[in-house]
């Protein structure tokens, strides 16, 4: 299976809540959020194996109510699939709608085909403006 059919699947999973099927794809080690500058947003925080991955989909579970997640266009080049999407959703505390366009999530996958690594990158500003309106 190419590295871009897994996260092909790892989004569709995503789509019917299969959290587990996602995290069957990741390295034990995997490293969530790589590279990112500190942020209070909860659900933008460094986690480190599948365990810190699992946080960070009960961290979106409980502070987001996502109305549309779209994953659009998918890059690979070697072991990096790139990928752009539009999300659509509202911070459950604050009511505040975050919508972004072209969205961007990077996964480094290792040898044996898991994802070794990932990140996202997206506007942090308009996240953080609708969290702390």
């Amino acid at each position: 299976m190419s590295n871009m059919q897994t996260v092909k699947d790892m989004y569709e999973a995503f789509g019917r809540g299969d959290v587990p099927g996602i995290l069957s794809r990741l390295a034990q080690d995997v490293e969530w959020e790589y590279g990112a500058h500190p942020t209070d947003l909860p659900w933008l925080q460094k986690r480190k194996g599948r365990e810190g991955a699992a946080n960070f989909f009960a961290s979106l579970a409980a502070e987001l109510n996502i109305h549309r997640f779209e994953p659009k266009t998918l890059f690979e080049q070697g072991n990096t699939v790139v990928a752009l999407f539009d999300n659509d959703c509202t911070v459950n505390t604050t009511g505040k709608r975050i919508l972004e366009e072209d969205g961007v999530h990077i996964f480094h996958f290792n040898n044996d085909g898991q994802v070794q690594r990932f990140r996202h990158r997206i506007d942090t500003h308009q996240q953080l403006r609708a969290y702390h309106p």
